[in-house]
């Protein structure tokens, strides 16, 4: 199929591109790498009585360190270059892991870290890794600018926060103590397609090994990236152990509720949830004594 009939815009400015957004509210659509919404265009699921191109604006393609340990992110920074970058890999290395995992390198040479949280869908990897980082967004319009975190972002699927005339301009991680430990994994049919089940945990153990935070965020098993905070309590000043990872298996695949589809049923989508859970966990486990942090 071939798109609707639209008219294309191509402001050379953030001012420029705020203005059409707000003159133009929910009949815009923007268009940054493509990735998800051209196959939308083309599909007609997407009817936009306008497109936005915003590649061509200055000063929304960066990975800046922040003062406090973090990272700032410009929404219109490559996919591909979040992944090779030593900053990331340094600071955020949990963000690095993911990233390979995100469609096909092609695809990650002109996706965007923003048009890929903005698109929000349910089994992406980049909006459950801000959630698990407790990442905020920074969501500008012509008249004012505001700061959510992702946990108020995601609403449901291919819905965000974003109102009419606003565009995702940053994105912030919060830095993380040299105590904060990681595991990421995922399944899928085949290396570049979206997740059946994903998982991103977070840990922060004491000298003891004794479990003083913790995080575990599951996508594509749901509408949006969730957190199970149920699992994460039973961590909590607990030593982990296998008695323990078993139980937090076991309440994680109590806490979803996914649907079936074409790729997975739920009850399949139910039990693996809990195994890459426990996995993903074991990895952060087994990173305590090396040199990478959240």
């Amino acid at each position: 199929m071939k798109p609707a009939k639209f008219e294309y815009f191509a402001p050379t400015s953030l001012a420029e591109a705020l203005e059409l957004l707000e003159e133009h509210g929910d009949d815009a659509k923007v268009l940054a790498g493509g990735q998800s919404l051209m196959p939308m265009l083309n599909m007609r699921l997407a009817r936009p009585k306008v497109v936005a191109d915003i590649n061509r604006i200055p000063g929304l393609d960066y990975i800046s360190p922040t003062p406090d340990g973090g990272l700032a992110i410009g929404a219109l920074t490559r996919q591909r270059s979040v992944e090779k970058s030593t900053v990331v890999k340094e600071r955020i290395p949990v963000l690095a892991a993911a990233m390979p995992s995100i469609g096909h390198f092609q695809i990650r040479n002109r996706g965007t870290v923003g048009g890929s949280i903005s698109h929000a869908d349910p089994a992406a990897e980049l909006p459950a890794v801000c959630l698990a980082l407790d990442g905020e967004f920074v969501l500008s319009s012509a008249s004012n600018q505001r700061v959510l975190k992702a946990e108020n972002f995601f609403i449901s699927p291919l819905t965000t926060a974003i109102e009419p005339g606003e565009l995702l301009t940053e994105i912030r991680l919060p830095a993380r103590s040299e105590e904060w430990r990681w595991g990421f994994q995922e399944v899928c049919r085949r290396q570049g397609d979206f997740a059946m089940v994903g998982a991103v945990s977070l840990l922060q153990l004491d000298g003891d090994g004794v479990c003083q935070s913790a995080c575990i965020t599951m996508f594509g098993v749901g509408g949006t990236p969730l957190r199970i905070r149920r699992a994460e309590e039973a961590l909590l000043g607990n030593r982990i152990d296998g008695s323990v990872l078993e139980d937090v298996s076991k309440i994680v695949s109590e806490e979803l509720d996914p649907d079936s589809d074409i790729h997975a049923s739920a009850t399949y989508r139910k039990e693996v949830g809990g195994v890459i859970a426990r996995r993903t966990l074991e990895a952060a486990i087994s990173r305590v004594n090396g040199d990478d942090r959240a």
